[in-house]
């Protein structure tokens, strides 16, 4: 051999070495967020975040990586041209890793700023990766030119995506403008990045993992499909813009078209060759799985409406999730790793061998236990299959690192060397014995959840969806009632908070179908313990809900926060059924009194107060809000006061889900004199019913006062007769809640006459009932009247993180307002006596008295009163200001004036 022909055999060796070495890094990250999500999958994280984590570790991490990762792969292999290679990649991966972690560490914890930084980063390095295959494939003529094709648009969709999910975790939309964003998220990242990067990947993938040739056919199929699917992705789309449903159906209708258009062609050359592999098996029910839930979205997203679309998706997770998303990763993993990794003929065939290892087990028990999942089975059964699923489809990692080292191992076991091998390996003895053994799992997995959920009886939620939880002597008296296959059919209206009837009687065996109308002008809906909902009501509206045949007594009520504790419950009773209290469907206390239990709490999980630490301080990024009265103009204020609910921090670490008046609590503070006229607008953002009731003004309840539900606009006038500091607040019921969750403010009226002052300053005190981070405040809590926060203009402590600098030697007026909504206030300045004070529309000291020489130490108030103080600081220093009740102060109703020369 030449030194010439030696040098370039020994540099490809050194290449190939790298090469291998570089995808068994880059893989093992796909492998790492796969595991990942598996972990965060049995966490048992507050709220809704074990399913986010799960779902966004799984597409926007491992799928994300997987996707980056192969299409560069394909480019290198099939499109023969100078490109950015390894090293671009390593660059966007270096960019998508961090980013992605952003976000999800963002969201679940409200850190906007993270979320957008994270966002940002991963939509620079998806633009940059579209950029480098659009360079690559923008003048190739070759045959597989298409498949790279696929990878740009689905990268530009998922720019879009992207947009919409920093929109979403940050926007204070209603339920329906919720359900749109939802949609279009879920169309542009999941159709859109996935769905397409997965068809285009199909079309050289299947082929290979059959160990077949690529037919002519299945390039003309994935030329028409990808235009066809791209357009319904932007027609769903614009049926999200336009809030057009059918618009929304057809898109999706046209996407599954494109699906199928590539499915076809994967049938046709799985007839003439069956799959023999792991990877073949798992990729084809992972497509079915794929195409199963497209057409269950394109049907539900009509009937379901905007508002149910929510549930729709949360009920298309699993399947999704984890029959098609992490089951084409564990079966794409299983066949590209001994590919990327190469090493020789005799080296990959020893990694075939590994990751092949009880294949056809693997695929009948993730398969199996998703369609079990899909039955109406106690709650805890589903649990236990998904994880019997997701277990089996970790199991792909341990296989895969078996796999690397047996590359190196010439005693290892290999593989057959052709298909036909292969399928002469399969015989009917060795599936069955693989059906056998996967059936006894999956018996014994439901045979577990079933003996630990102590549920006997099948729910009649339908598919997947459960949340009834049963005593073993109702399921027994259950079982033993047999569909009469009759049906009762009952009327039901909601007015005035109550559901009439309250109580449904049906023999015991009967279907029930409830025909609800809410009749009320505010927001209601009728919600049962066994998971169905008639979903979110507005006034005149009317809902079926079909409970399915009763074999108990089921307990409902209106979800909508606040109304379940006004005693707005109903039951239905099952006639004929055992009279125990086990023999309910409840999950609370049985409400058949129709009174105001208690003991039924929020529903909303873990309250944050466990989280209360006032000697942590804020971010260095907080600003405490401005506390300084702004400048009054005009004898006509046009105030427009949106509605709008806001993720908001009201403690150091702590979160609620805020309802607000222009996206603040309190809402904006307004001001005038008496004889000004005030136009207010109300308009409702959020979503349920809100209204409001302004002190400052003298006019009948009826039409001002009412409740508006979301969308709708209100507007009146009113002219101030009075002077003083005036509350307003929400007039929906129940109002304690709505004050509580930061539907207040107030209107400054100024008494005539008023002495001049240096600033004037505004508190008003509140107070925090907590509900879990991120949730709403809980009206449990609030019947207590014991707070777990008081606080000052919103946010507990912030002036003492954050002192007001003012002169010493100048007077200062403070107004004071106690928005409540229950426990009263007693300002106190510490180290300072108030020679003014002006209380519920009359001075109570004026300049010292009569006498010159008075003065007060503390301004008293009751929920909704309020009044001001003057005062001088006598000398530079640092001057607290508290609720002098005590125990208050310690809450939070504190502050610092940081007196200067």
């Amino acid at each position: 051999m030449s030194d010439d022909k030696a040098a370039r055999t020994t540099g490809r060796s050194a290449d190939g070495n790298a090469r291998r070495a570089w995808y068994r890094r880059v893989d093992s990250l796909v492998l790492a967020w796969a595991l990942a999500a598996a972990v965060a999958g049995v966490i048992p994280w507050r709220g809704q975040a074990t399913a986010w984590l799960s779902v966004h570790l799984v597409l926007l991490g491992a799928a994300t990586a997987a996707i980056m990762i192969w299409s560069q792969y394909f480019a290198d292999t099939l499109i023969h041209r100078a490109g950015d290679g390894r090293r671009g990649l390593a660059a966007r991966l270096a960019l998508h890793t961090p980013g992605t972690l952003a976000v999800i560490v963002g969201v679940p914890f409200g850190l906007w700023p993270l979320v957008v930084a994270g966002a940002a980063a991963v939509a620079v390095a998806i633009v940059w990766h579209v950029a480098a295959l659009y360079l690559r494939v923008r003048s190739t003529t070759t045959r597989f030119s298409i498949v790279l094709r696929y990878y740009v648009v689905a990268g530009l969709m998922l720019v879009v995506g992207i947009c919409l999910g920093v929109v979403m975790a940050g926007a204070d939309a209603g339920q329906a403008a919720h359900g749109r964003l939802l949609l279009a998220h879920v169309a542009f990242n999941v159709a859109g990045w996935v769905g397409l990067s997965v068809l285009g990947t199909v079309v050289l993938l299947w082929p290979a993992i059959l160990h077949t040739r690529i037919e002519q056919s299945a390039d003309q199929a994935a030329r028409r499909a990808l235009p066809v699917g791209a357009l319904g992705i932007l027609v769903v789309g614009a049926a999200s813009l336009t809030g057009i449903r059918l618009l929304g159906s057809v898109g999706l209708l046209l996407y599954l078209a494109a699906v199928l258009l590539v499915l076809r062609e994967c049938a046709r050359q799985a007839k003439a060759t069956p799959p023999t592999s792991y990877a073949g098996w798992a990729m084809g029910t992972a497509l079915l799985w794929f195409a199963g839930c497209i057409a269950a979205l394109a049907v539900a997203v009509f009937v379901a409406g905007w508002p149910g679309i929510e549930t729709v998706i949360a009920a298309l997770l699993v399947p999704f999730v984890v029959g098609f998303v992490a089951q084409l990763i564990s079966g794409a993993l299983s066949h590209l790793i001994p590919v990327t990794v190469g090493g020789g003929a005799a080296s990959v065939r020893r990694m075939n061998a590994a990751l092949d290892a009880q294949g056809a087990f693997r695929v009948i028990v993730v398969n199996g236990a998703l369609v079990v999942a899909l039955f109406p089975l106690p709650r805890l059964v589903h649990v236990v299959v998904v994880v019997v699923a997701v277990a089996t489809l970790v199991a792909v990692i341990p296989l895969a690192v078996v796999a690397i080292r047996n590359s190196r191992r010439t005693d290892a076991p290999v593989a057959p060397r052709s298909a036909e091998e292969r399928r002469a390996t399969i015989t009917l003895h060795s599936l069955s014995g693989s059906m056998f053994a996967a059936v006894g799992v999956l018996v014994l997995a439901v045979a577990v959840g079933v003996s630990f959920s102590g549920e006997a009886s099948f729910s009649t939620t339908g598919p997947g969806i459960i949340a009834s939880s049963q005593g073993g002597s109702a399921a027994s008296t259950a079982a033993e009632i047999k569909p009469t296959g009759k049906t009762t059919r009952v009327e039901m209206t909601m007015k005035d908070l109550r559901f009439w009837p309250s109580t449904v009687k049906v023999p015991a065996g009967n279907k029930l179908v409830i025909h609800v109308t809410n009749k009320d002008d505010m927001v209601h809906d009728l919600t049962l313990a066994t998971g169905q909902s008639s979903g979110r009501l507005v006034g005149g509206k009317s809902a079926t809900v079909d409970v399915g045949v009763v074999t108990a007594n089921i307990n409902g009520w209106c979800s909508i926060p606040g109304h379940r504790q006004l005693g707005m419950v109903m039951k239905i009773v099952a006639e004929g059924a055992a009279a125990t209290k086990g023999g309910s469907h409840a999950g609370t206390t049985d409400h058949s009194s129709g009174g105001m239990a208690m003991a039924m709490g929020s529903g909303q999980g873990k309250s944050a107060a466990s989280d209360i630490d006032l000697a942590k301080n804020p971010p260095a990024s907080f600003t405490a809000r401005d506390p300084q009265l702004p400048a009054r103009t005009g004898k006509v204020h046009h105030i427009t006061l949106t509605v709008r609910d806001v993720k908001t921090q009201v403690a150091p670490g702590i979160t609620q889900d805020l309802w607000t008046y222009n996206g603040t609590a309190p809402a904006p503070i307004i001001q005038g004199k008496v004889g000004d006229r005030f136009d207010i607008t109300l308009i409702n953002h959020g979503d349920m019913g809100h209204g409001i009731d302004f002190h400052a003004g003298e006019l009948s309840p009826n039409g001002p006062m009412r409740t508006i539900n979301p969308g709708q606009k209100l507007t009146f006038s009113f002219t101030a007769e009075h002077s003083g500091i005036w509350l307003y607040h929400c007039s929906t019921m129940p109002m304690s809640q709505h004050i509580a969750n930061g539907m207040y403010g107030a209107v400054i009226i100024d008494p005539p006459g008023m002495d001049k002052v240096s600033k004037q300053f505004v508190f008003i005190q509140s107070e925090y009932y907590l509900g879990p981070q991120g949730g709403i405040a809980d009206p449990k809590r609030i019947a207590t009247q014991n707070p777990d926060l008081v606080v000052f203009n919103g946010y507990a402590d912030q002036y003492k993180y954050r002192p007001i600098t003012v002169k010493a030697g100048q007077r200062v007026r403070i107004w004071v307002l106690d928005a409540g909504p229950n426990v009263p206030a007693d300002f106190h300045v510490v180290g300072t006596q108030f020679p003014t004070v002006f209380k519920e529309g009359n001075y109570l000291i004026q300049n010292g008295g009569v006498t010159k020489t008075g003065a007060s130490q503390a301004l008293g108030l009751m929920p909704a009163q309020g009044g001001f103080v003057e005062l001088t600081f006598p000398a530079p220093g640092d001057y607290t200001f508290i609720s002098h009740i005590m125990s208050d102060a310690e809450k939070g109703a504190m502050g610092v004036f940081h007196a200067v020369k």
